[in-house]
Protein backbone atom coordinates (compact mmCIF):
# COMPACT_ATOMS: atom_id res chain seq x y z
CA UNK A 1 0.00 0.00 0.00
CA UNK A 2 1.31 3.39 -0.53
CA UNK A 3 1.84 5.55 1.79
CA UNK A 4 2.88 9.50 2.08
CA UNK A 5 3.76 11.34 5.18
CA UNK A 6 3.85 14.85 5.46
CA UNK A 7 5.57 16.37 7.95
CA UNK A 8 6.96 20.07 9.01
CA UNK A 9 4.70 22.10 8.55
CA UNK A 10 3.69 25.22 10.86
CA UNK A 11 3.48 28.68 11.48
CA UNK A 12 6.14 31.11 9.97
CA UNK A 13 6.15 34.85 9.41
CA UNK A 14 7.02 36.48 6.10
CA UNK A 15 10.90 36.08 5.34
CA UNK A 16 11.12 32.94 7.19
CA UNK A 17 11.95 29.47 6.28
CA UNK A 18 10.48 25.94 6.58
CA UNK A 19 11.38 23.00 5.51
CA UNK A 20 8.65 20.02 4.52
CA UNK A 21 9.51 16.15 4.39
CA UNK A 22 7.15 13.39 3.18
CA UNK A 23 8.11 9.98 3.86
CA UNK A 24 7.14 7.14 0.99
CA UNK A 25 6.93 3.41 1.58
CA UNK A 26 5.02 1.00 -0.20
CA UNK A 27 6.69 1.38 -3.67
CA UNK A 28 9.85 1.60 -5.17
CA UNK A 29 10.67 5.29 -4.68
CA UNK A 30 13.75 5.94 -6.03
CA UNK A 31 12.17 4.81 -9.48
CA UNK A 32 9.73 7.58 -9.36
CA UNK A 33 9.56 11.47 -9.89
CA UNK A 34 8.19 13.63 -6.59
CA UNK A 35 6.13 16.08 -6.35
CA UNK A 36 4.81 19.00 -4.71
CA UNK A 37 1.47 20.71 -4.54
CA UNK A 38 -0.53 22.94 -2.58
CA UNK A 39 -3.95 23.85 -2.02
CA UNK A 40 -4.46 27.92 -0.36
CA UNK A 41 -8.36 27.65 1.38
CA UNK A 42 -10.94 28.08 -1.13
CA UNK A 43 -8.78 27.19 -4.10
CA UNK A 44 -7.57 24.78 -6.47
CA UNK A 45 -4.30 22.39 -5.84
CA UNK A 46 -1.46 24.21 -7.49
CA UNK A 47 1.80 22.12 -8.51
CA UNK A 48 4.80 23.75 -6.61
CA UNK A 49 7.49 21.49 -7.65
CA UNK A 50 8.89 18.09 -9.01
CA UNK A 51 11.78 16.30 -8.99
CA UNK A 52 13.02 12.94 -10.82
CA UNK A 53 13.45 10.07 -9.43
CA UNK A 54 17.38 10.01 -9.34
CA UNK A 55 17.42 13.85 -8.05
CA UNK A 56 19.06 14.77 -11.33
CA UNK A 57 16.57 17.06 -12.16
CA UNK A 58 14.00 19.57 -10.56
CA UNK A 59 10.91 21.94 -12.06
CA UNK A 60 9.23 25.16 -10.43
CA UNK A 61 5.80 26.54 -10.56
CA UNK A 62 6.98 30.44 -11.45
CA UNK A 63 5.54 31.34 -7.99
CA UNK A 64 7.96 29.57 -5.98
CA UNK A 65 10.79 29.27 -8.56
CA UNK A 66 14.18 30.83 -6.75
CA UNK A 67 12.70 30.41 -3.00
CA UNK A 68 11.66 26.80 -2.95
CA UNK A 69 14.24 23.79 -3.50
CA UNK A 70 12.98 19.88 -3.63
CA UNK A 71 15.36 17.31 -2.72
CA UNK A 72 15.03 13.70 -2.20
CA UNK A 73 17.14 10.90 -0.38
CA UNK A 74 16.68 8.06 -1.98
CA UNK A 75 18.11 6.24 0.98
CA UNK A 76 15.50 7.30 3.36
CA UNK A 77 12.55 7.46 0.72
CA UNK A 78 12.33 11.24 1.57
CA UNK A 79 11.58 13.61 -0.80
CA UNK A 80 11.98 17.39 0.64
CA UNK A 81 10.80 20.83 0.38
CA UNK A 82 12.98 23.71 1.87
CA UNK A 83 11.24 26.94 1.83
CA UNK A 84 12.71 30.34 2.14
CA UNK A 85 11.37 34.17 1.75
CA UNK A 86 8.05 32.70 2.24
CA UNK A 87 5.26 34.94 1.28
CA UNK A 88 1.29 35.18 2.77
CA UNK A 89 0.39 33.72 -0.30
CA UNK A 90 2.36 30.77 0.40
CA UNK A 91 -0.43 29.72 2.99
CA UNK A 92 -1.61 26.19 2.47
CA UNK A 93 -1.80 22.80 2.89
CA UNK A 94 0.88 21.28 1.34
CA UNK A 95 1.08 17.67 0.04
CA UNK A 96 2.96 15.11 -1.56
CA UNK A 97 1.96 13.34 -5.01
CA UNK A 98 3.27 10.85 -6.59
CA UNK A 99 1.81 8.87 -9.50
CA UNK A 100 1.96 4.64 -9.18
CA UNK A 101 0.57 2.28 -11.26
CA UNK A 102 -1.05 4.86 -13.36
CA UNK A 103 -2.68 6.04 -10.06
CA UNK A 104 -2.60 9.08 -8.28
CA UNK A 105 -1.14 9.14 -4.34
CA UNK A 106 -1.08 11.99 -2.34
CA UNK A 107 -0.23 12.70 1.68
CA UNK A 108 -2.79 14.21 4.16
CA UNK A 109 -0.75 16.81 4.09
CA UNK A 110 0.81 19.47 6.48
CA UNK A 111 -0.24 23.01 7.00
CA UNK A 112 1.89 25.91 6.31
CA UNK A 113 0.65 29.70 7.42
CA UNK A 114 2.54 32.70 6.67
CA UNK A 115 1.67 35.83 8.98
CA UNK A 116 2.69 38.13 11.14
Amino acid sequence: EVQLVESGGGFVQPGGSLKLSCAASGFTFGTYAMNWVRQAPGKRFEWVATINSAGTSTSYADAVKGRFTITRDNAKNTVYLQMNSLKPDDTAIYYCKCWYNASEYRGKGTQVTVSS
